[in-house]
């Protein structure tokens, strides 16, 4: 086997290998020995098929498998004789013209890890700002959750329905006179001023009262995801069976019980608990952009090309996702042209603190064990259907980048986790509101960082700051980083619901 280097320019490598006719050949000849004992044919006992009649059989088969397994293991020996860091999987190709008995070409082309100086993470300062769940924190939390549970009783029958009432319905809807699927039912119970129907609906229950009869002129919205009726007018026939008032819940013991829990002191250590992590989850998020800041100013190296591409391409994507749910999407998405070039700055970014990332974790023993990835595994084959979980195992199992990428969140953090060891802390309490202004702030920061025609961009959600994304699991390529503040999402608009099965209406 020849290797002659071909392209050494940066970080990328290009190689030509030669391998041999007669290395293949006796990859055939090993292979016919193997295969030998087990190949029956008429007019010769079992094993004793001369090896030229199972070369005739089998040869074309056992020479693609020689030739494949030889270019497998003439790549890895390049690799390692150069000592190379692939920061991808290499691009294998064999030259065309190859026959069988003639000697394979295979070139080589793939992109290095850079060499990366040693991280100096021994005089990082941070500023971890706290807060405390206070009583009235708790109490509204405890109050929101009364409201969703919230109940109703029946009003009088003269009472009149006003927004906030549940308002119990027949209904049948048609769309030029003519009755439409999924358009009937009973017994629907809504929710004046919920926005749970179509637009219009609900208003038009204001008013109302038992055994009133009424119809209701509405219009499908342009995208209403039924197409038959998408954009036209329509009428609903509705009887109001009850209108019923909302019940004030009380917070006390029982209300408590009914949750499941031994009472109301117990459901406030509850609410304090998940208050308490929310705000820690806070904490880290500004701890852990403050890190990375540092991190990237002390930290310069060329990064691969093509990993940067694959990141600008997932940031990309999303953000083009995001314009689609705009207002305007060309706007959003002419907005997001003018700021390609910092998008890609972003990529750039990301790979840069995440390879660094994976320095910093493989320098200091970081790792994730098997048990968590046994784990994370489970986890993720959770995602898919029962009988697709078991090919996902298989497949974690079979591609190391595939378990790398899954790896890579949970080891993002325990090097995270190991800076903050090694940094100096200080702590200051906040309010909850300091805290999210002091987040918005560096979100602040970095929009005002760019040119002055380009602030009106913030305006865009779609077109603002590329999503946060995660760093790289070790000794595998990075993968992202949380290098940047996540993409602000367009506001939410209500969407109609879809055709809703047996007694529901189509006026969702």
């Amino acid at each position: 086997m020849q290797i002659v280097e071909t392209l050494n320019e940066g970080l990328k490598r290009g190689y030509t290998i030669t391998i041999s006719a007669g290395d293949i050949d006796a990859r055939v000849d090993a292979e016919v020995k193997k295969l030998a004992p087990q190949v029956k044919m008429p007019g010769f006992r079992p094993g004793k098929v001369p090896a030229n009649l199972i070369r005739k059989m089998h040869g074309e088969s056992l020479s693609q498998d020689a030739l494949s397994a030889a270019v497998r293991e003439s790549v890895d020996q390049t690799i390692a004789d150069n000592k190379l860091r692939p920061a991808i999987q290499p691009s294998v190709n064999l030259e065309d013209g190859y026959e069988t008995g003639k000697d394979a070409v295979v070139n080589i082309a793939l992109e290095v890890l850079p060499e990366i100086p040693v991280p100096n993470i021994d005089e990082l300062t941070l500023e971890r700002l706290s807060v405390d769940p206070g009583e009235e924190a708790i109490n509204d939390a405890i109050a929101r959750l009364a409201e969703s549970q919230q109940s109703y009783e029946a009003g009088a029958k003269t009472y009149k329905a006003k927004s906030g009432d549940q308002v119990i319905i027949d209904f049948e809807g048609k769309v030029d006179g003519v009755p439409f699927e999924g358009g009937k039912g009973e017994a629907m119970a809504v929710v004046i001023g919920s926005g749970q129907l179509i637009p219009g609906f609900e208003d038009q229950l204001i008013g109302v009262k038992a055994n009133d009869e009424k119809v209701l002129n509405v219009t499908f919205p342009a995208d209403y995801n039924a197409e038959n009726l998408a954009g036209k007018d329509a009428t609903f026939d509705i009887v109001v069976g009850e209108v019923k008032k909302p019940v004030a819940t009380k917070i006390d013991d029982d209300f408590a019980k009914g949750l499941g829990l031994e009472g109301i002191d117990k459901l406030k250590e509850l609410m304090s608990g998940q208050i308490e992590q929310e705000l820690n989850g806070l904490t880290r998020t500004h701890m852990k952009r403050k890190l990375l800041d540092q991190l990237a100013v002390n930290h310069d190296f060329d990064v691969p090309p093509t990993m940067v591409e694959a990141e600008f391409d997932q940031i990309w994507q999303q953000l083009e996702a995001e314009a689609a749910k705009d207002e305007n999407p060309e706007d959003a998405k002419a907005e997001m042209e003018k700021d390609k070039d910092e998008y890609r700055d972003i990529a750039v970014r990301r790979v840069r603190l995440g390879l660094l990332l994976s320095e910093i974790g493989q320098a200091n023993g970081v790792e994730v064990s098997q048990q968590e990835m046994q784990m994370l595994v489970s986890q993720a084959a959770q995602q898919y259907r029962p009988e697709d979980r078991e090919k996902f195992v298989e497949y974690i199992q079979r591609e190391p980048m595939a378990a790398a990428q899954l790896r890579a969140p949970m080891y993002e953090d325990k090097v995270v986790d190991f800076l903050f060891e090694k940094a100096e802390i200080s702590e200051r309490k906040v309010t909850r509101e300091e805290l999210e202004a002091a987040i918005e702030a560096e979100e602040d920061a970095e929009a005002e960082a760019k040119p002055a025609k380009k602030k009106a961009a913030a305006k865009k959600p779609a077109a603002k700051k590329a999503p946060a994304k995660k760093a790289p699991a070790k000794k595998a390529p990075a993968k992202k980083a949380d290098a940047e503040p996540a993409a602000k999402k367009p506001a939410a608009k209500k969407a109609p619901a879809k055709k809703a099965p047996a007694k529901k209406a189509d006026t969702k």
